[in-house]
């Protein structure tokens, strides 16, 4: 892996009551009436100097503007992360999809970018995407846009111009990207090589049951509640079909790709949601890696260098070729 400097933790300070531009949206503690306020992805942010960003690609979503970076290992033939791939096959693929309640974050976002940075380290061809965001483009256009975005890379000419392995392509999403990466890796059936299919899912604090019988999974919290709704382009849970269709949490079979699935115990996101998921997922007989983390620390913010490792190990152990 690309040596990696720290960065001061005075470049990464907050004012109090408002975010630090660049900084995705990420949930602490369960605070009733209030959403959660934005923090710092990392106690102390990473740079990776051989890695390569090309930024601002459209991949074909169906509004304008909305576009994916690409983040390529380090090409120096004496780096770990290009040694990665054996006998110079081509490189497996790893979508990142960013978090702020369906409705903000960006993948230039300090802390995303850092993600997609960070898996090319890795060795992977990272492609870290925006999607459209709710309300004014409610549920399923998030899921649409992950879907358009997989099969982008599929294209030959990604194919040939990343030097990537179309069969070898993962996903790895937090909060609210944790839900839409969990989705993505557990809908329909089949082969895990072709169409939107991924072959390996990292899902990080993600809301997996969007009914009212995720209610009970450790109480979401009321202003959650409406966040959800404003995503599924509902009113009330009374008339809103498209809560079980965004529920990755009812798509789980026996086909379904190995899952990495990461929780704090006290954070935003009751854990009774991965629980159920990880639950379902070993009951069907899926793959399944559940690590849980003290604290409240949600979604990327759980990404320490230990933890980091290890997403990156199992990546590499089910992505190999």
């Amino acid at each position: 892996m690309t040596a990696a400097r720290p960065l001061a933790l005075a470049a990464i300070v907050l004012l109090a009551g408002g975010a630090a531009t660049g900084f995705a949206w990420i949930g602490l503690a369960n605070t009733a009436g209030r959403e959660p306020g934005p923090q710092p992805a990392y106690p102390v942010l990473q740079t990776y100097p051989g890695v390569v960003v090309i930024e601002n690609l459209d991949y074909g979503s169906a509004a304008g503007g909305i576009l994916l970076d690409v983040c390529l290992p380090d090409s120096d033939p004496a780096s770990a992360a290009t040694t990665l791939s054996p006998q110079n096959l081509p490189r497996a693929a790893v979508v990142s999809v960013h978090g702020g309640s369906w409705r903000q974050g960006d993948k230039s976002d300090l802390s995303w970018r850092n993600v997609c940075e960070w898996l090319a380290s890795e060795g992977f061809v990272a492609a870290s995407i925006n999607y459209r965001l709710a309300p004014s483009a409610p549920f399923p256009a998030a899921i649409e846009d992950l879907r358009k975005a997989v099969r982008w890379l599929r294209e030959d000419e990604q194919i040939e111009r990343f030097d990537i392995d179309p069969e070898r392509i993962g996903a790895l999403g937090g909060s609210a990207g944790g839900n839409l990466v969990a989705q993505l890796g557990l809908e329909g059936e089949g082969a895990l090589t072709v169409g939107s299919r991924v072959a390996a899912v990292v899902e990080l604090s993600g809301p997996i049951d969007l009914t009212v019988s995720g209610f009970t999974l450790g109480g979401v919290d009321s202003t959650f509640r409406q966040i959800q709704l404003d995503y599924l382009g509902c009113t009330s849970y009374t008339d809103c079909p498209q809560a079980l269709d965004a529920s990755p949490l009812y798509d789980v079979d026996k086909t379904d790709p190995p899952m990495f699935v990461g929780h704090s115990v006290d954070e935003f996101i009751p854990i009774e949601q991965s629980d159920a998921l990880v639950a379902a997922l070993r009951n069907s007989g899926v793959d399944t890696t559940y690590v849980t983390v003290e604290g409240a620390l949600h979604s990327i913010a759980m990404l320490d260098e230990d933890t980091r490792l290890r997403i990156g190990g199992w990546l590499r152990v089910k992505l190999a070729a």
